[in-house]
């Protein structure tokens, strides 16, 4: 069984829909395979997904209406070139668009502003805050805490001249709440140039220098987001360098390759413009002291700062082997570390320090953040059809990084079947397609202030997402 008579299946095992749905932000996969093909080898290919992603309110959200599609179709290119300047080095530039996001939000539910019906405060808030007075007011009395006195307590409270004074301020600041639908966008662009040493014909040492751009914008509408209805993020192109490491063998006459990389996390620090349609309501900072917040917290959400996001270390394990004549089985693992992502811009961060004492959250929240580290499989079988025909089938599995997660994407996870073809007119140069069904995880969907308790918005089930490939590779 030689490498010639099953190199069209080895390529296959590499379109480019590997990663193109998979958990948090995670896109192209990051693969490496095109630096490991033999001799010098170029190749470009794009990805297009399509997802439908849809579901209702529940948990903390005081209704419960649909929630239609909310995840928005997006493509992502990829490209390498890989030079085999002698038998012992070789060098390599791979393009790739790792990690990013896309959706919007529409209809009439929680993640849409409704100007006449939209609360500063959820109603579980205000009686949060109603009680937390109450029981302050009973203990400067000295008198005794149990359920009758705090409900008698909560009377006193809401007919209170402060309380009823505080509660016209939110209602008159209604007003001023954001317009629209809860949106957003994140896009990263990698380029990597690798150095690869091979000592012998089993063996490749690879390293090199990544960088990497981020850019983005964030629009939170609606009573999901209560205050923060009407807050807008953008962050402008900013580029970081990392690295990578990795070692490949290979058993050529028995198509055996098995590769493991690391990928290190990279920081960005970024200015990120920041709004909140709610500050330029005159009496807001009065209603801020009227919720108990300190004067030293109100005047630091004007502040200004850099924030930085650090883009999450990876690795990446790759194995395949012939298995019969013609016929190649393959298998990619991949670990992402979601679980310390976050992403907090400065003004928010100082908003939610403010407020995070009304929501059981005193030190702040993020505006989003992951519980746990993504784990995903991909395992299938390319088998050489004809002399130019090749095709492959592969199943795929991703855990997701925790539920509940993020409103901005609402799924827990994955599984998939894929299908692919490729046809080869000459040996050197090859055209392939291909096509994935996603079955997504069911997800409880929660926001910045709810994360890492098991509060939610709303629930997303029994969605589904298809991916298209094409990729053309020439060796020289």
């Amino acid at each position: 069984m030689k490498l010639k008579t099953l190199s069209s299946a080895i390529l296959l095992t590499s379109l480019p829909v590997t990663g193109a749905f998979a958990a948090a932000m995670d896109r192209s996969g990051q693969s490496m395979s095109a630096f490991l093909q033999p001799g010098n080898y170029f190749e470009a290919g794009l990805s297009i997904l399509d997802p439908d992603v849809s579901g209702k309110e529940a948990g903390t959200s005081e209704t419960r209406r649909h929630v239609s599609d909310m995840a928005d179709d997006y493509y992502f290119p990829s490209a390498a070139l890989k030079i085999q300047a002698n038998e012992n080095f070789s060098f390599g530039l791979l393009y790739d668009q790792p990690f990013g996001a896309k959706a919007e939000y529409s209809g009439n539910n929680v993640f849409v502003s409704n100007p006449g019906s939209d609360a500063i405060l959820s109603p579980t808030a205000v009686d949060g805050i109603v009680t937390k007075k109450a029981i302050e007011a009973l203990t400067a009395q000295g008198a005794p805490i149990n359920e009758q006195t705090i409900a008698a307590a909560k009377q006193q409270v809401l007919a209170s001249p402060q309380f009823q004074q505080l509660n016209g301020a939110l209602n008159a600041a209604k007003g001023y709440l954001g317009e629209g639908a809860t949106k957003v966008k994140v896009d990263t662009q990698n380029i990597a140039a690798v150095f690869g040493y091979q000592p012998t014909k089993n063996w490749n040492v690879y390293a090199g220098g990544v960088y990497q751009t981020i850019k983005g914008s964030v629009q939170l509408r609606g009573q999901a987001y209560s205050l923060y209805n009407g807050y807008d993020a953008n962050i402008k192109e900013t580029g970081g360098w990392g690295w990578l490491v990795g070692a490949a063998y290979q058993i050529p006459e028995i198509a055996l390759k098995a590769s493991l990389t690391y990928r290190s996390e990279i920081d960005h620090d970024v200015n990120v413009k920041e709004d909140l349609s709610l500050t330029s309501f005159p009496a807001f900072n009065t209603v801020l002291g009227g919720l108990g917040i300190s004067s030293d917290k109100i005047a630091a959400m004007n502040s200004e700062g850099k924030t930085t996001i650090t883009t999450p270390q990876s690795v990446n394990l790759d194995f395949q082997s012939g298995i019969m004549a013609d016929t190649v089985a393959f298998a990619n693992l991949r670990w992402v570390n979601w679980k310390d992502f976050s992403i907090q811009p400065h003004k928010f961060g100082k908003v939610s320090e403010a407020i995070g004492g009304l929501v059981n959250r005193p030190n702040g929240f993020n505006l989003v953040e992951y519980s746990d580290d993504q784990w995903s499989v991909t395992a299938g079988v390319g088998r050489k059809l004809t002399e130019k025909w090749a095709g492959n089938v592969s199943v795929g599995w991703d855990s997701g990084a925790g539920n509940p997660v993020s409103t901005l994407g609402p799924t827990e996870g994955y599984w998939n079947v894929g299908l692919g073809l490729q046809y080869s007119p000459a040996p050197n140069y090859f055209i392939a397609g291909g096509v994935k069904y996603f079955w997504l995880g069911d997800a409880k969907a929660q926001t910045g202030a709810q994360a890492g308790g098991s509060e939610y918005v709303a629930d997303f089930q029994d969605n589904n997402a298809i991916a298209y490939g094409m990729k053309i590779g020439y060796k020289f």
